[in-house]
């Protein structure tokens, strides 16, 4: 009998969770991109409430389904009483809008067509305050770079393991598919490169003057990863530039290990910066 009192002593003492995550196709209004998104909402969600949305983007050779198949991404919603939403990125968009493949409009998927959709379907805020964007390495660089060309969009921003700067990678991941070959098409591929987009926020992102297009950023990514030489180069740029920023190495390789581990820090750095 005090055998079985003690077990279930700690049955209740584990945390409940109450989020609620459904996977919905929709067609985008400017792309006609038809692809599943998959929404998770936090314990208690009602319509008379104004929720902050938090878009989660995946990586190379994922889909929309990654996030909450291989990490504990759902529990954050009740946590911090949020909208999760894991958009598809189409195994390796790079979430951009391709000159080469006019199919492939993924940056105009994210900012507009699914935000839209988002706004539409469920109780969201929908100003700048009430929405941030994060991701892991293609998605890491996805967040970044969207959100830098539509800051107007995002409360703040953070790259996992992010592929900041690719030209480095040239022959790998799909990229010419996107990009064209880095020969023929070396404008484009310097042009998206996250470290000559930096002048595009640089007026409103340092502690010296911070107004409507402050745009909170953080780097993070593991020493192990074959990432990081980029990453670095980032952070080195940033700060020449005065771009607030937060950079952080730990331990750790670009993998779902990592991932997992530090999606929550995630979270705490987005949250501080959008409405209450």
């Amino acid at each position: 009998m005090k055998k079985l009192l003690c077990t279930l002593s700690l049955v209740f003492s584990l945390p409940l969770f109450a989020y609620q995550t459904d996977t919905h196709i929709f067609k985008g209004k400017k792309t006609a991109i038809e692809k599943p998104v998959t929404v998770t909402l936090p314990d208690g969600y009602q319509n008379s409430k104004k929720y902050n949305v938090i878009y989660v983007l995946h990586g190379y050779s994922g889909n929309h389904g990654d996030w909450t198949k291989l990490t504990n991404i759902e529990k954050l919603a009740d946590q911090y009483d949020v909208i999760i939403v894991n958009p598809d990125g189409n195994f390796g968009s790079w979430y951009l809008d391709s000159d080469i493949d006019k199919s492939s409009q993924y940056e105009t998927y994210i900012a507009d067509d699914l935000l839209n959709y988002i706004d539409s379907e469920y109780s969201t805020n929908r100003s700048k305050s009430g929405r941030a964007i994060t991701g892991l390495s293609m998605g890491g660089f996805g967040a970044l770079y969207i959100a830098i060309n539509h800051p107007d969009q995002f409360a703040a921003v953070s790259g996992i393991s992010a592929g900041v700067d690719v030209r480095p990678f040239s022959a790998e991941f799909d990229l010419a598919k996107v990009l064209g070959s880095y020969a023929e098409n070396k404008e484009k591929w310097d042009s998206i490169a996250i470290i000559n987009n930096l002048h595009k926020i640089a007026a409103g992102n340092t502690a010296w003057n911070k107004g409507a297009d402050t745009l909170p950023i953080m780097l993070d990514i593991g020493v192990d990863d074959f990432f990081i030489e980029q990453n670095r180069a980032l952070h080195q740029a940033m700060l020449k530039m005065r771009i607030s920023h937060d950079y952080v190495e730990r331990p750790g390789i670009h993998d779902w290990h990592y991932w997992n581990k530090v999606i929550a820090y995630q979270f705490l750095f987005l949250t501080s910066h959008m409405a209450p």
